[in-house]
Formats: C-alpha cells, sequence, structure tokens
C-alpha cells in the first residue's frame, strides 16, 4: 500500500521528534482514513485473523479487551509497522546513546524482527483494542522479552462524540524525586499518536537520566471504542 508509506512519510517528523524528547510523546495527525478504519473494525470478529485475546478483567488490567493479530498481518498494519519503525529507529538510537546503552536498532524492521526471533520473540504484537462504557485501561508498559523496542503507536479507529464518549488516552512520567506528571489526549478517527512505551531520557544537571513512562486510557463512558496499536518487538 504505498500510500500509507506516502503518508507516513509526510508527517512532520522532526516536530514529532522534538515534541517526543520534550514530553515522551506525540500527536501525528492523520494516518488513515474512514474506510481503513471501519475495514480494521470489521475484522475484529474474523477469529482466524488473531491469534490471542485477552479479557482485561481477568488480569487486572483494567475492563475492556484486545485481541492480538496473527501472521500474516493485514497490510495496513504491516504497511504501517514498517514506515513507522523506518521513521522512529533514528530517535530510539538517540535516545539508546544519551542514557549510555551499547545497544543500538538496525534502520529497518525486519533487520530489527530478526533480533527478537534470535532471542526467542516470534508471535506479532500489533492488536486491535475494544472497550464498551465503563471500560478502561490500567496505567501499563507494552514489553514482551528481553529485547524491545522503546517507542509505539496507537491510532484511533472509532469516532469520539458519535461512536464512544470520554476514553482519552494517559500518559503518565514518574520523575525521579518528584511527584509523577500527566497527560490526556483525544484523538479523532484515523488521527494517531507516538509515545515512550518504557522510559526516555530527560536532560539534567549531570547529564541525561532515564525517567519511567507509563500509558493507559481513561473510562470510556458510552458507545463502543475501537483502536489499533502497532508495538515493534515480537513477543516470547
Amino acid at each position: 500500500m504505498p500510500q500509507i508509506r506516502a503518508r507516513i512519510a509526510a508527517l512532520d517528523w522532526k516536530r514529532i521528534g522534538r515534541e517526543l524528547d520534550e514530553r515522551g510523546f506525540a500527536a501525528a495527525g492523520r494516518v488513515l482514513e474512514p474506510a481503513e478504519c471501519a475495514e480494521l473494525i470489521a475484522l475484529y470478529t474474523e477469529r482466524e485473523r488473531f491469534r490471542n485475546r485477552i479479557v482485561m478483567v481477568r488480569l487486572g488490567y483494567g475492563r475492556g479487551e484486545y485481541k492480538y493479530f496473527a501472521r500474516p498481518l493485514p497490510r495496513v498494519v504491516q504497511d504501517l509497522r514498517s514506515a513507522l519503525y523506518s521513521k522512529l529507529a533514528p530517535v530510539a538510537n538517540r535516545w539508546a546513546g544519551a542514557l549510555g546503552a551499547s545497544e543500538r536498532f538496525p534502520p529497518a524492521l525486519a533487520g530489527f524482527l530478526e533480533r527478537c526471533a534470535s532471542n526467542g520473540q516470534l508471535k506479532p504484537t500489533p492488536l486491535v483494542l475494544r472497550y464498551e462504557a465503563g471500560g478502561f485501561n490500567c496505567l501499563h508498559q507494552d514489553v514482551y522479552g528481553s529485547v524491545a523496542f522503546p517507542l509505539q503507536f496507537t491510532c484511533m479507529l472509532s469516532r469520539l462524540g458519535r461512536d464512544y464518549k470520554g476514553g482519552e488516552l494517559l500518559f503518565v512520567e514518574q520523575r525521579p524525586r518528584a511527584q509523577s506528571r500527566g497527560d490526556a489526549l483525544t484523538l479523532a478517527e484515523g488521527e494517531a499518536v507516538v509515545f515512550a512505551n518504557r522510559y526516555r531520557p530527560v536532560a539534567g544537571a549531570r547529564g541525561y537520566y532515564r525517567t519511567t513512562m507509563r500509558h493507559g486510557v481513561t473510562t470510556i463512558t458510552s458507545g463502543v471504542r475501537f483502536a489499533l496499536g502497532v508495538i515493534f518487538h515480537d513477543a516470547e
């Protein structure tokens, strides 16, 4: 789908990189058309397209559910994952350098997934999340093994105000020796956000230090909310 790759390439990556450095998350703008959002929502009932279904309340994660895609991934999801990774790998490498880590991320997704596979992480992690009224997602991090990419992506598939109300994305930064700071973000249909899923570097008086990031979803007050999540590392 060349149009997906073109849309990702056309995003304001200088601004996105700057806001990731400053806040740990950055709104990306619209990346999917309404028809593409509807197609991904329609897939949710096709059992064979997913490898696993998680009911969040059973594990204390919140109230709602999500499904991990099986391979082969839908073409739109695969193209998003590949194109986004190529743009975000330089940010991830810059962060690793700032924090004094020796790990560096390959420029293309295929090389990174080979690294995941060599560490026993073979299961795809892109997913669709579904919440009904009263649903929410507790603050968490998405780490599925020893190999993890520090950034991930969420795209809203439902229409705020028509399909659902509430359900803001919540980002919380746990600052050393200080109280935590939170930000809430709402997205229109097809709009997306990139964010740190574990930590980010912050400049201090003695160089950079690591601050922990967590994310979640506030309570859906009415309707049904679907979102696409793209995580770049595979799972064990």
